[in-house]
């Protein structure tokens, strides 16, 4: 992931890597959603503006429609199908509640998280991780969707508008989860592959901080958008790049960084979570904490117990 130093879209420009990665992300999207109809009609509320067919929305996913990191929920449903060993998953346990504890990306475990998913995706096919990809997605994902940022969605659908989820989580993954979801598509980092199978490798960069917006940047313009008529949602603020992008930005269950910076500059702001301490200082519930810190106690405890 990237560092915690992308604040604004002038702190760092898109490296080479960044607008190969959002292009590919973009390419990937287009060619799943091709010819798919937009779905949804409804009441004409102030905004989003109905049939106004050069909007649309960009959504990230982790932590803004979707409880967690997409990666790791993933890496603990390959575990189950016996894709790697314990210890790995104590590691993504830890990640997972570092995540959900700290409300916001470390780039080392991020790093570590999406290495060990090439790898162990590595000489699989294409075909069987979308496959695997559905089940995983019932077992641990459908649960954690926010209703708030789902409804905020809808609304967008319901105005005749598209909705692209813009995560850096794989693509075929963030594909599922969008189509559970009814929206239009997805945007998410591109795993080489050749002849329909993984080589390990990543198309350019992961689609994070600079490389998001590139991917909205390049969508926008293969398919007709105004990007100043757009939405974008985010908690991170290594998403000011792509929320600056769009004439509607909204910070949804944001870090303390986004949330200050979305007050200086008087952009909208959502917030889902529950307990007085979740709207302070960016963590989950303290029942979700326990939840999660329980089962990495657990994944550690059985980890030393077998070695």
């Amino acid at each position: 992931m990237a560092a915690l130093g992308w604040l604004t879209p002038r702190r760092r420009s898109a490296t080479a890597r960044s607008v190969l990665a959002g292009e590919a992300s973009a390419e990937a999207a287009r060619k799943s959603t091709q010819d798919v109809p937009v779905s949804g009609t409804g009441e004409e509320p102030e905004f989003p503006v109905h049939g106004d067919d050069r909007a649309a929305a960009f959504f990230d996913l982790d932590n803004t429609v979707m409880q967690g990191a997409a990666l790791f929920h993933f890496g603990r449903g390959l575990y189950k199908r016996k894709f790697f060993e314990t210890r790995d998953l104590a590691r993504f346990a830890w990640q997972q509640a570092w995540f959900r504890l700290a409300g916001f990306e470390d780039p080392e475990h991020m790093q570590d998280a999406r290495d060990s998913a090439l790898s162990i995706v590595k000489g699989h096919r294409v075909s069987e991780l979308k496959s695997i990809g559905e089940e995983i997605y019932d077992e641990y994902m459908a649960e954690r969707i926010w209703p708030g940022t789902r409804a905020l969605a809808q609304a967008h659908l319901d105005a005749g508008q598209r909705v692209w989820l813009v995560t850096a989580a794989p693509v075929e993954i963030a594909q599922v989860i969008a189509r559970r979801l009814g929206l239009t598509g997805a945007l998410g980092t591109v795993a080489e592959s050749l002849d329909g199978v993984y080589t390990g490798k990543l198309v350019g960069e992961p689609l994070h901080g600079p490389a998001k917006a590139e991917a909205v940047r390049a969508l926008a313009a293969a398919e007709g958008l105004d990007l100043s008529r757009c939405a974008a949602y985010s908690d991170s603020h290594n998403d000011i790049p792509m929320l600056s992008l769009v004439g509607h930005p909204y910070a949804i269950n944001p870090d303390a960084k986004l949330r200050k910076h979305a007050r200086e500059l008087d952009w909208r702001l959502r917030d889902y979570r529950t307990g007085r301490k979740a709207a302070k200082v960016g963590i989950p519930a303290a029942a979700g904490v326990g939840a999660v810190a329980g089962g990495t106690a657990a994944a550690i405890a059985l980890h030393r117990r077998r070695r």
